[in-house]
């Protein structure tokens, strides 16, 4: 199949019109192949894997690698390296078994079904905290529900599964806010000096729980017997899971907000019954695509996907906000259906490298969802639609809103919630 190029900017590169609502230009591709060749954004060409069957082979296709480190030993010019860097780039979404299983048979001990039941009371405390914080503004007063709810809520979750001191979060949020901002061309001073600062603070992190262990998720990595982790594996996993313990979940509680106020009669439906929770949230993911695509994979010797032939040491890119708008596999794919029964979507991926931290994300986003409209069951934007920018993330795996401004309105009459605290006595994320 010829080259074509997806877009002015390559895919990725998008204007902002397809950047805030990809799934039109998604569709279009898709029903020209499911699998084409394209340049992205930073000038690296890929295969762009589009329909859903093909994306499922894809995800879980031995012959396709994660391991970036050796990709760029094979290819030095396959994909940018990105920041913090290779060194950071050995972690359980980035190797192939047998590490893999290694590394992911590590990290699963803090996602035992358990220990993630066990942080409801905690997320719980946290979101009412950070609705408390809101509502000081007043029920009319416009409040940024990224800034003030989205973007704090799994952050400080994460921070508690890392045992990050409260004390400290505040500023490495911030350095992670600099970091996943959208650039063009080579990273800014800016984001090389917040890289720097992550990995200084996560070497410092690893080294004091390394002397003076508890019950965190760092402690007990840096504790591990047997299959041991090597410094740039624990630094990497580090980094990873503070990108994926809080960036994906507060893009999904941003989208979901916003998919929800766009179908006031799903989101009635919801209210009536917030039983239908659980399986909403899966329908919100597949809908709003919170990560469009899967990280980084590269073929390790030819293979066929979706009836095109792809060379080796080819980059892969699969399409999750495409596959998941399939119409070969989800019927009015383009509507958003609460009591969809379609079965299992991408949302999370598929296979090995599914994603570990799934069931947290679900139980934040229930317990974000839960605890926002039960206080606020009329919130509403206070902008324009129109207005609401999707330029959060790297614009490939990342898609999160920059801000969203809502109008809370007063609390649901009876509602029983936390007291506001003082200044002083809150929590300091």
């Amino acid at each position: 199949m010829a080259e074509r190029p997806a877009a002015r900017g390559g895919w990725g590169g998008w204007g902002a019109a397809v950047r805030d609502d990809p799934f039109g230009y998604f569709a279009e591709a898709r029903a020209r192949c499911p699998v084409q060749r394209v340049h992205l954004a930073d000038g690296h060409p890929a295969w762009v894997v589009l329909g859903y069957d093909a994306a499922r082979q894809a995800l879980n296709d031995p012959r396709i690698s994660k391991d970036m480190v050796a990709a760029l030993a094979e290819d030095g010019d396959v994909v940018a390296e990105g920041l913090p860097g290779p060194q950071f780039s050995r972690h359980m979404l980035n190797v192939d078994p047998p590490d893999h299983t290694r590394l992911r048979r590590l990290v699963s001990r803090a996602f035992v079904p358990s220990r993630v039941a066990a942080l409801e009371p905690a997320i719980r405390g946290i979101a009412e905290g950070l609705l408390d914080e809101l509502d000081e503004a007043g029920p009319g007063a416009t409040v940024d529900l990224v800034e003030g709810y989205a973007h704090p809520l799994p952050f400080a979750v994460i921070g508690e599964l890392l045992g990050i001191s409260p004390a400290d979060r505040p500023r490495l949020h911030a350095w992670f806010q600099v970091l996943l901002t959208e650039w063009a061309g080579d990273p800014p001073a800016g984001a090389i000096e917040a890289s720097a600062k992550i990995v200084a603070y996560l070497r410092e992190l690893a080294e004091t729980k390394r002397r003076s262990p508890a019950g965190d998720l760092v402690s007990i990595l840096t504790a591990a017997d047997g299959d041991a982790l090597t410094t740039q594996e624990l630094l990497s996993s580090l980094f990873q899971l503070v990108v994926a313990g809080h960036d994906t979940t507060t893009s999904l509680i941003g989208n979901a907000v916003v998919a929800l106020l766009d179908h006031p009669d799903q989101l009635r439906a919801l209210l009536a019954d917030p039983g239908q929770l659980p399986a909403a949230i899966d329908e919100l993911i597949r809908f709003t695509a919170p990560v469009p695509h899967a990280t980084f994979r590269v073929t390790t010797e030819p293979l066929r996907i979706g009836g095109v032939e792809i060379p080796p040491h080819e980059q892969v890119l699969v399409c999750l906000g495409s596959a998941n708008r399939d119409p070969a596999r989800f019927s009015e794919p383009d509507t958003l259906d609460l009591g969809r029964r379609d079965g299992p979507n991408l949302g999370f991926g598929h296979g090995i490298h599914y994603c570990l931290g799934a069931p947290l994300a679900r139980l934040e986003a229930r317990v974000a969802f839960t605890a926002l409209f039960g206080r606020h069951p009329r919130l509403r934007l206070a902008v324009s639609r129109d207005t609401l920018a999707w330029a959060h993330g790297d614009g490939l795996v990342l898609r999160g809103l920059l801000s969203l401004p809502v109008v809370l309105g007063p609390a649901a009459a009876g509602m029983n919630h936390h007291p506001i605290r003082s200044k002083s006595s809150r929590r300091n994320r």
